[in-house]
C-alpha cells in the first residue's frame, strides 16, 4: 500500500495543549500538562491502520508513525474521529512528560514506559497509557495512524520540559495539606467531641488518622499543577489555561 491508496487529512501548523495538570488519582492523567508547538504542516492518515501493516509501510516509505501532539492537533480541529470501543496507539512512550521535545516529535522516554493511547467512547478520546510490546500489541490497541511531515527534520536544540518536577514545592505543598485538611481538622474536631483525657492521651493517634485522610484525598483532589507554555523559544510554567498574551 502506497500514500496514494490512504486517504489523508492536511493538518496546519499550530500549537496544542496535552497533558494533565491534575494530581490527584482517579481524576489526573499524565502530566504535566503542556503547549507543543507544531511549526509545519502534515497529512494524518483519515483512519487508523492496522498497527503492524503500517510499521511494513514505515519501514518501506516516507511514511511515520503518528506522534501523541500531532494526533492531538488534527483531534482538536476535529479533522478525525473514531469508532466507540476503539483504541489506537500513538508512537509516544512514558509514564510522565518531563524532558519532552514540545515541537510535535514524538516522545519515547525509555524502553520500559507505558504506551500512550487513545480510546473512543461517545465520540470522544480519552487518554491512556497501557503496558505493552508493541510487537506483540493486543488486537484491541493494535492500530495506528500514519503522517507524512512537510518539513526537513527536527531542530538538535528543541524547548523542552524539564527533566524532572520540582520535588521540593510538592513535599512542602503535601506537607501543607497534611497539616490543613488532615490533622489540624482532627484536633478541632477532637475538641468539641472528645474529652481532654482523649486528646492528652491519644494526640498520636489524633496525627496518624489526619495524616491518612489528607492522603485518602489524593484519590479525589490536589491542588491544580502550572502548564508548560511556549514563550520565545523556551517553556515557561504558569497557572491555568489560558496563554497569556
Amino acid at each position: 500500500m502506497d500514500n496514494t491508496q490512504i486517504p489523508w487529512v492536511v493538518v496546519e501548523s499550530g500549537s496544542i495543549l496535552v497533558g494533565s495538570n491534575d494530581r490527584s488519582i482517579l481524576f489526573g492523567g499524565t502530566g504535566p500538562r503542556h503547549e507543543v508547538n507544531i511549526d509545519y504542516s502534515f497529512r494524518i492518515s483519515e483512519l487508523p491502520l492496522d498497527f503492524k501493516e503500517a510499521v511494513r509501510i514505515v519501514e518501506d516509505t516516507e511514511m511515520e508513525l503518528v506522534s501523541e501532539s500531532e494526533w492531538q492537533l488534527a483531534y482538536s480541529r476535529g479533522l478525525i474521529s473514531g469508532i466507540d470501543g476503539t483504541s489506537e496507539l500513538l508512537a509516544d512512550a512514558a509514564q510522565d512528560f518531563w524532558g519532552k521535545p514540545c515541537d510535535g516529535r514524538p516522545f519515547v522516554k525509555d524502553r520500559n514506559s507505558p504506551q500512550i493511547i487513545r480510546r473512543w467512547k461517545s465520540g470522544l478520546a480519552d487518554s491512556l497509557t497501557v503496558f505493552t510490546h508493541r510487537e506483540s500489541a493486543k488486537p484491541e490497541y493494535g492500530r495506528i495512524r500514519l503522517v507524512i511531515r512537510e518539513h526537513s527534520g527536527w531542530s538538535s536544540n528543541p524547548s523542552i520540559i524539564p527533566e524532572k518536577r520540582n520535588t521540593t514545592s510538592i513535599f512542602m505543598e503535601e506537607v501543607l495539606i497534611c497539616l490543613f485538611v488532615g490533622v489540624f481538622p482532627s484536633f478541632v474536631w477532637a475538641s468539641f467531641n472528645a474529652s481532654p483525657e482523649y486528646i492528652y492521651e491519644g494526640w498520636l493517634n489524633l496525627i496518624l488518622g489526619g495524616i491518612f485522610f489528607s492522603i485518602f484525598t489524593m484519590l479525589f483532589w490536589r491542588p491544580k499543577q502550572p502548564t508548560w507554555y511556549y514563550e520565545s523559544g523556551q517553556m515557561i510554567p504558569r497557572k491555568g489555561e489560558n496563554k497569556p498574551n
